[in-house]
């Protein structure tokens, strides 16, 4: 793959040659290539997966052999084995794969462009609206030009930030959200190896309990058919909130040179979005947390009772996740930081507690027939007094999961009580 463009590459990096015709070619050819990208959106998406993909070739992405392939999909089989007793939902996994960094980046990159083109549009409305109107007459097609040069600068932050996050993933589920292909269970071993690394446990068991989350999220987003409309609406609802902050926005255009093109590598959009604090964007950011922790604790309290006794280092795993979770690693965090959005599951441990009152009080059918229907599940406040909610928790058919169509989302029957 060819390097990428000066304003996007790495550190260190150096801009062409003036004296090499073959350098000013190539770079040329790339400057021609970044202004000529698809116009549909306001994010130059090619150039994101190319900063990506470069950024990761530089720190390592090792291919994925036959026997870690191998590993992966009995781990994944073992799981789904080990996760029958304790749910009540069917195995959700079509496919079991084994991704290197690149390809988890390839495999969800559908689903980040729905969740980012929206902040995204309202960057490029807000750089547009720093030109006085009297300038914007005499730019013409300039104007054009500034704009797409607005969603590669975007696209190229926004690839460095998810080149990170697929340093650090574990699987393909592992942030929360739906990414990758529905029934597609997907491991990152290079990451797992190095995390496994950093706590001290032996690879084959961090694999194993990866395996056991990714299963467990496999069910669930697999066999509650309003689940993934709801996340990703709950996401998008809180991104639709976000503003724009317009002296961010200048001070780091304030530093770019046009005479010096190494100046855009240093422009940095961290801190742009900022969330509106208004009721309704208060709202949908509990509504956010609130589905990201029920989904979280659901997986957790699943996956550890499945371990049970059979993995040794379950008790330690389970607490490292939790943090990991809660706290978000340092990929996670420089994402929340360009976007403005947090995918981090507050009141982690709040919700494992629910989930396991739940469970004592009407066992795992019980339990996981609550996820047939959004308005049967906990709110919020349900979460300090668990065991009132499991005494009074509604009652539901857990075989009608499956006769859900797609179509009957978070807004089929709005109006019926939960707690009938």
């Amino acid at each position: 793959m060819p390097d990428i463009p000066f304003g996007f590459s790495l550190p260190g990096a150096q801009p062409p040659d003036p004296s090499d015709p073959q350098q000013l070619q190539q770079f040329m050819a790339q400057l021609q290539q970044m202004f000529s990208g698809p116009g549909d959106g306001p994010v130059n998406w090619d150039m994101a997966r190319q900063v990506a993909a470069s950024q990761l070739s530089a720190a390592g992405d090792p291919a994925v052999n036959m026997f870690e392939r191998h590993q992966v999909e009995e781990s994944l089989r073992l799981a789904d084995l080990w996760l029958d007793p304790a749910s009540a939902l069917p195995s959700g996994i079509r496919t079991a794969a084994a991704w290197n960094r690149n390809e988890w980046i390839y495999n969800t990159l559908d689903v980040w462009k729905k969740l980012c083109d929206p902040i995204a549009g309202r960057m490029m409305g807000a750089m547009g609206d720093l030109v006085p109107d009297e300038a914007k007459s005499q730019l013409g097609p300039m104007q054009s030009m500034m704009s797409t040069l607005g969603g590669a600068l975007f696209g190229g932050q926004l690839g460095q930030a998810l080149g990170q996050l697929a340093a650090e993933v574990l699987s393909a589920g592992d942030i929360g959200l739906p990414l990758g292909p529905s029934g597609t269970a997907a491991l990152v071993p290079a990451n797992i190896k190095a995390y496994g690394e950093g706590l001290e446990i032996p690879e084959d068991q961090v694999r194993l309990y990866v395996a056991l989350r990714e299963a467990a999220h496999q069910r669930l987003f697999g066999h509650v058919p309003w689940l993934r409309a709801h996340v990703l609406s709950a996401v998008e609802t809180y991104a639709n909130g976000i503003t724009v902050n317009r002296e961010a926005i200048e001070e780091a255009m304030s530093r770019v040179d046009p005479a010096d093109p190494e100046s855009m590598q240093a422009m940095a959009l961290e801190g742009i979005f900022t969330p509106e604090d208004t009721p309704q964007q208060k709202q949908s950011l509990a509504r956010l947390e609130t589905a990201l922790a029920l989904i979280e604790g659901w997986v957790g309290h699943v996956v550890d009772n499945a371990a049970g006794d059979r993995l040794p280092s379950v008790v330690q795993l389970g607490e490292a996740f939790r943090r990991r979770r809660a706290a978000g690693g340092p990929a996670e965090q420089t994402f929340a930081a360009l976007v403005g959005l947090e995918l981090r599951p507050r009141r982690l441990r709040e919700a494992g507690a629910l989930w396991a009152a739940v469970t004592e009080k009407r066992g795992v059918q019980g339990r996981d027939a609550l996820w047939g229907h959004p308005d049967l599940l906990p709110t919020d406040d349900d979460f300090a007094n668990p065991q009132v909610f499991a005494e009074g928790s509604a009652d539901w058919d857990i075989s009608e999961l499956d006769n859900l169509g797609p179509g009957q989302s978070e807004g089929t029957d709005a109006g019926e009580d939960k707690d009938k």
